[in-house]
């Protein structure tokens, strides 16, 4: 069982490099926006049910899924660098894997702010995640998101072995996902 676990700020192409990953592996994509999406039409996402929601349905989904025999799984995730809750929810959801015998991967993307823009309005992001086809909103929430939390790690911080950096600025997903695929033999 492998996951890998794709994650980095808003519209830096966490989902469309998950998609491609999964056309050249066996691996089962997992984007955030999977409960996020469901859950937001009962509960918005920023209040206490939404978020419990999302949570429950996705730990759901990962327990079922690493009890499985199926070859691995992609999830994509914006993770807080300055949120102690976010980086102890990668720790448990790592090691619920790796409890079964699993093995994660780490895959950080960053790219620069314009390139971040840019794709916030592209097709297959709008198709995929209702919630961002608000174009004023969806811009505000990645500008004020940026400025009140660190989306990328720093240099050294992520102590995990099975770990890559990216930036994808002037990179295509497809190009990312092959990196991917060869750095970890998937």
């Amino acid at each position: 069982m492998k996951l890998v676990h794709i994650f980095g700020p808003q519209a830096v192409g966490k989902m469309t490099v998950g998609q491609e990953l999964a056309k050249i592996t066996d691996l089962k994509l997992f984007h955030n926006h999977m409960t996020i999406d469901l859950v937001t039409h009962f509960f918005d996402y920023s209040t206490k049910e939404g978020k419990r929601l999302v949570n429950l349905f996705r730990q759901e989904i990962f327990e079922e899924f690493s009890k499985s025999d199926l070859y691995g799984m992609i999830f994509t995730y914006v993770w807080l660098f300055d949120q102690e809750s976010d980086w102890e929810y990668v720790k448990q959801l790592s090691q619920l894997f790796e409890s079964r015998g699993g093995t994660i991967y780490y895959v950080e993307l960053e790219a620069d702010l314009d390139e971040r823009l840019d794709r916030n309005k592209t097709p297959n992001r709008l198709e995929h995640k209702p919630k961002k086809r608000d174009l004023e909103w969806s811009e505000n929430d990645l500008k004020s998101t940026m400025e009140k939390h660190r989306l990328n790690s720093l240099e050294g911080e992520i102590p995990f072995q099975n770990y890559i950096k990216i930036n994808n600025t002037n990179l295509s997903a497809e190009e990312v996902a092959e990196i991917v695929k060869l750095k970890f033999d998937l």
